[in-house]
């Protein structure tokens, strides 16, 4: 089955800055070669319920949304093709846009349909848009079906949850700290349900003006069945600019961390998280002998668009 992993590695971190507290990396961007890090958490249950559900012997079509660099659109699009499902990417922006990913994307037979940026905000806000987009969905509804932007469905959650029993297998004792990216808030969520109110997320926010995600936490979390944890901090201050958005001295972090560690990162998500924990152990933030893990989420592929190592 393609979601059957062996739990991703819990690898001490070695890097000249951060010496001196038990720090670790769990490794989820070697979960998969392609569908890497939360992706291929997030994806797991979502598309298992769709293979359970089918009642057609046409292939179902996974509908997702994403920029041209989206690490969510690459994963969807490769997960499909090895499910035999077919896909549809909403891409923000004209049809004149083009990366890697969107190459990739289309080799993995993704249709890929651009929408301007005020029907994708609208993509965001109304559940139901998607299918205004689409002329033949009323003619296969039971076929199409709707994954959010970032993977954030209520039933991502479970497959993130489920790195907290592997941590539980791989060390005597939870990490105090568990550090992550933040910027659907969907994998903080999932980390939250899976530690029932033990240890402390932190969430570092990779855009500006995100204490909104706070909300999405909520929110997801109880779409999903679980209670409003609160055991998690959201940092606001380590964004860099914003979504996609980077600072030569984060640059300059990414390269000397590969250097040093041969762990590669990248500056859209776990770049500000290695960054931020930096500033942080250097601040006195945490207290000593804090145990700290750091979620890897992959998203390698999008550093083509933002980082040359």
């Amino acid at each position: 089955m393609f979601f059957d992993a062996p739990p991703s590695p819990l690898q001490l971190l070695e890097h000249s800055e951060l010496v001196g507290m038990p720090i670790w990396i769990k490794r989820d961007d070697l979960l998969h070669p392609i569908v890497s890090g939360n992706k291929f958490r997030k994806l797991k249950y979502p598309l298992l319920r769709i293979a359970q559900q089918l009642d057609s012997p046409s292939p179902p079509t996974l509908v997702t949304m994403g920029g041209m660099w989206s690490n969510h659109l690459h994963a969807t699009a490769f997960a499909a093709q090895a499910f035999g499902y077919q896909s549809i990417g909403l891409i923000r922006g004209d049809s004149g846009v083009n990366s890697a990913t969107l190459d990739d994307c289309r080799q993995q037979g993704m249709q890929l349909q651009f929408v301007d940026r005020t029907s994708y905000r609208r993509l965001r806000t109304e559940p139901l848009f998607w299918q205004q987009l689409l002329p033949d969905f009323s003619c296969r509804l039971q076929q199409f079906h709707w994954l959010p932007e970032g993977g954030s469905d209520p039933d991502a959650l479970r497959g993130v949850a489920e790195i907290v029993g592997e941590l539980e297998l791989q060390q005597p004792k939870l990490p105090d700290v568990i550090m992550v990216a933040c910027g659907t808030a969907a994998t903080l969520a999932g980390l939250l349900a899976g530690l029932k109110g033990r240890s402390t997320v932190v969430g570092v926010a990779v855009l500006k003006n995100a204490e909104y995600l706070r909300g999405e936490v909520t929110r997801l979390l109880k779409h999903a069945g679980y209670p409003d944890y609160q055991n998690y901090q959201l940092l606001t201050d380590f964004h860099h600019g914003g979504y996609a958005k980077s600072s030569f001295a984060l640059q300059q972090f990414c390269l000397q961390f590969c250097e040093q560690s041969a762990i590669m990162i990248e500056p859209v998500y776990t770049g500000k998280v290695f960054y931020a924990l930096r500033e942080l152990v250097k601040s006195g933030y945490f207290a000593p002998q804090t145990s700290i893990a750091v979620i890897h989420t992959g998203g390698l592929q999008g550093a083509r668009g933002s980082l040359r190592v």
